[in-house]
C-alpha cells in the first residue's frame, strides 16, 4: 500500500499561531481511513526533494521568520513551481501566502521580492487598520460553510483565483467578498484557527480527493470530536 508522504515545511519558524495542528489533523484523518501516513518536519538547510512528497504545508510566522524562511525557499522556486504545475498538494496558511506571490510591499512601500509563482502580492497596511475576527465563508468545493479566524496586517492584490465566498467577514482585501487562492491542488487562505482542525469537511474533502487519486479506498466517518464540534459551532450560529 502506498504511503502518504506529508512534507510541514518550516514547522519551527512559521507556527505563529499554532498551525502545527493542522498537519497532526491532516494526519489523524488519513489514519482514521486506515491509509499509511508519514510527516516529515523540514526546516532552514534541511534538503527538500519535492518528488518524494504528495502534500506540503505551511503555516503562518513572524515577519522575521518570513524573511528567513524566504532565503531558503529560494533555492527551490524551479522545483515549488513544477510541483504546483505536477499537482502537488500545497496548504498554506496565514501571511505564508505571500511567500508564493511577487513581492510583498511594507509600510515603507518597500518591495521584498518573493518566489514569484503567482502573480498576486501583498501590502502591509497601518496597525489600526488590521483584519481581526472571525470569518464565514462558502466555497464550491463542499455544501459546508467554512469558519476560520483572521489576525492580519497585510491584504491581498491581483487575486484572480480565489478559494472562497465571504459570508460574513473580510475578504482578501476589504472591498472583497473573495478569500484564498487556489491554483491546481494549492490552497490558501488567510484563516487561522487552526483551519483544517476547525473544518473537519474540507480536511475531508481533501483527503477523500488524494486517497481516490492514488487509489485508495476511502470511508465516510463523521462520528470523531471535530465535526461534533463544527456541527454544533454552526448550529449555534444559526440560532442567532
Amino acid at each position: 500500500m502506498k504511503t502518504i508522504k506529508i512534507a510541514h515545511l518550516y514547522y519551527d519558524l512559521m507556527n505563529l499561531n499554532g498551525e502545527n495542528g493542522n498537519v497532526l489533523c491532516l494526519k489523524e484523518h488519513f489514519k482514521q481511513q486506515k491509509a499509511k501516513v508519514e510527516v516529515d518536519l523540514l526546516t532552514v538547510d534541511d534538503k527538500i526533494n519535492f518528488n518524494n512528497y504528495d502534500i506540503f504545508y505551511i503555516g503562518s510566522g513572524s515577519k522575521e521568520n518570513m524573511k528567513i524562511v524566504l532565503n531558503d525557499l529560494n533555492k527551490y522556486q524551479e522545483n515549488i513551481k513544477k510541483a504546483i504545475d505536477d499537482n502537488k498538494y500545497f496548504i498554506v496558511t496565514g501571511n505564508a501566502l505571500g511567500l508564493f506571490g511577487e513581492h510583498i510591499i511594507d509600510l515603507d512601500n518597500k518591495k521584498q521580492k518573493c518566489l514569484n509563482i503567482f502573480k498576486y502580492y501583498l501590502k502591509e497596511i497601518d496597525i489600526e487598520e488590521c483584519i481581526v475576527g472571525d470569518q464565514l465563508y462558502k466555497t464550491s468545493l463542499i455544501e459546508e460553510n467554512i469558519i476560520g479566524f483572521q489576525n492580519r496586517q497585510t491584504i491581498m492584490i491581483n487575486n484572480e483565483n480565489s478559494l472562497f465566498t465571504v459570508i460574513e467577514g473580510t475578504g482578501y482585501k476589504k472591498d472583497s467578498n473573495e478569500e484564498g487562492y487556489k491554483y491546481n491542488n494549492f490552497y490558501g487562505t488567510y484563516l487561522l484557527g487552526p483551519l483544517l482542525v476547525r473544518n473537519p469537511y474540507f480536511t475531508d474533502y481533501l483527503v477523500k480527493k488524494i486517497l481516490k487519486e492514488n487509489n485508495l479506498p476511502y470511508k465516510t466517518n463523521h462520528s470523531s470530536f471535530d465535526y461534533i464540534a463544527y456541527n454544533e459551532f454552526i448550529n449555534n450560529k444559526n440560532r442567532i
